[in-house]
């Protein structure tokens, strides 16, 4: 049996563009100030209910390089849980606890098994979403606007999801859940 869960933080006018501030945009990081103690906390649950984490190249070495030596329970979460990067660059065994798969990503993605998370890797996620292989997609809204940014959907063939739920948090931000 097979699960993929995509979750990603977004801006009101859209912009998905390096939430945690990694150094890809001059607004980087705007999602830091209103990731607070729930949203770590609700995180790291998520990661720890997980078999495997998926991601796009660009995504691990983005996520790698940011996380791989840092500490505490999200951190400790992300380092134990089985990592697939989805890259016909990356061969074989990846650091990090990670392995690549090669290939077509729809078919390889296909073949996995277990409760799968992704984080960002939107090129992938909107792969996923044209197979009908994403199960949920979790988008935190944050009342932010940015004005300039990746979409989300940038380039993305028509689709539709069907609202599950709406949690608001204190912080403002808004956890919409989708199905395909």
């Amino acid at each position: 049996m097979r699960t993929i869960v995509a979750g990603a933080f977004m801006t009101l006018d859209g912009v998905v563009q390096d939430p945690g501030g990694f150094g890809e945009t001059e607004h980087g990081g705007w999602a830091q100030r209103l990731f607070d103690d729930q949203a770590v906390d609700g995180a790291t649950e998520q990661v720890l209910a997980s078999d495997i984490f998926l991601l796009g190249r660009r995504t691990y070495e983005l996520l790698q390089r940011a996380w791989s030596q840092n500490t505490g329970p999200y951190a400790e979460a992300l380092h134990k849980i089985r990592k697939v990067v989805v890259s016909n660059t990356l061969h074989g065994s990846l650091p990090w606890n990670a392995s690549a798969l090669n290939g077509d990503p729809a078919r390889t993605v296909a073949d996995l098994q277990g409760t799968i998370l992704i984080y960002g890797s939107f090129t992938l996620v909107r792969t996923l979403l044209d197979h009908s292989l994403l199960d949920e997609f979790h988008v935190g809204v944050y009342p932010l606007f940015l004005g300039s940014g990746r979409r989300l959907f940038d380039g993305a063939a028509p689709g539709e999801l069907r609202l599950v739920g709406a949690t608001p948090q204190p912080s403002g931000v808004v956890t919409l859940s989708y199905a395909q």
